[in-house]
């Protein structure tokens, strides 16, 4: 995504500057869609259907002849997208911030900003999702020396900590949509109001909360209307 990114950033930049505004829009749009339609979720779908899904994924996870990368594809393909969406926000912000310099100096900021994305947000997010996997490991330590038992208590706590975790980081997730792309919208389209403080943050979050309901809702219309 960045390396198609940094380029298109610097080529709109120089022919087309008019151009990252309503892109900046459509992009805060789609986030706001995206948080929205997690919100919307249990509303779309019964307690049944999110059962027999858990169920399914259960028994994929466990069967060994199942490929479970084919078997995420849909996840993965709207990660890498809700990616793609974020990265170019990010980049054009970032581009923003040094349109008056020299091009060197644009394509070495928007380059290190793309690693640093890549392999710090990533990072930090793979040693989060690979919390569980760790405490595993812990907990199997053996020997009753001192360091043994401590490496399974920490792996226990591990164990415990890592599904509440990831339930507040889709909450925090969910939540961050609606800010930025909320704040994207207030910002980039002057007919929307302006605040300051944390009255700006309610503020950029009932922007993304009203805006990815409209969306959500003209999408589901099309949705049943291709029916």
């Amino acid at each position: 995504n960045k390396a198609l990114l940094v380029p298109a950033a610097l080529l709109i930049s120089a022919l087309a500057p008019a151009l990252i505004n309503p892109l900046m829009v459509i992009g805060g749009l789609f986030l706001c869609f995206e948080g929205c339609e997690k919100l919307a979720h249990k509303l779309l779908h019964s307690p049944q259907e999110d059962a027999a899904a858990q169920a399914a994924h259960a028994a994929a996870v466990a069967d060994p002849a199942v490929d479970l990368v084919q078997w995420e594809r849909d996840k993965i393909r709207g990660a890498i997208r809700t990616d793609f969406i974020l990265s170019a926000e990010v980049i054009v912000i970032t581009l923003g911030t040094v349109a008056n310099s020299p091009l060197a100096t644009q394509f070495g900021v928007l380059v290190a900003i793309s690693l640093l994305m890549t392999v710090g947000v990533y990072g930090l997010v793979a040693g989060i999702v690979k919390l569980d996997d760790l405490g595993e490991q812990l907990l199997r330590r053996e020997g009753d020396a001192f360091a043994g038992r401590a490496a399974r208590l920490c792996g226990h706590a591990l164990l415990r900590i890592a599904p509440p975790l990831m339930k507040l980081l889709g909450v925090a997730g969910t939540v961050a949509m609606f800010l930025v792309g909320g704040g994207i919208l207030t910002h980039a389209l002057p007919f929307l109001p302006h605040a300051s403080g944390a009255l700006s943050l309610l503020l950029d979050a009932a922007v993304g909360v009203l805006a990815g309901a409209l969306v959500l809702g003209v999408v589901l219309a099309f949705q049943r209307l291709r029916r």
